[in-house]
């Protein structure tokens, strides 16, 4: 079960990461196909943009909780365990916005 919640914790993790992300294109993309009739004319090119990504900082780990368990007489009784905890640091730039109130 804990491989279980384990597991669990690290797909919010990488979800909470993914959309706590800092996205810039910082090129235009362009895409020039070949023209063909019978024989080539024009010569392919592809541009695709640039992107800078800025991910936050995840730290995940353990935190003791105290949880009703069930036992196996079907009695709950109350159990110290480790549960996950995940904190999610924004890019710096996003911190600095939230901490003078610009968006």
């Amino acid at each position: 079960m804990s491989k279980t919640t384990l597991t669990a914790a690290l797909a919010a993790a990488a979800a909470l990461g993914l959309a706590a992300c800092d996205v810039q294109k910082t090129d235009e993309g362009h895409v020039a196909l070949p023209k063909y009739e019978v024989t080539k004319t024009q010569e392919g090119r592809v541009d695709l943009p640039n992107y800078n990504v800025k991910t936050p900082d995840v730290e995940v780990g353990t935190t003791r909780k105290q949880v009703t368990v069930p036992d196996v007489d079907v009695h709950a009784e109350k159990k110290t365990i480790e549960v996950p905890k995940v904190t999610v640091t924004p890019p710096a730039e996003e911190r600095q916005a939230n901490a003078t109130g610009k968006q």
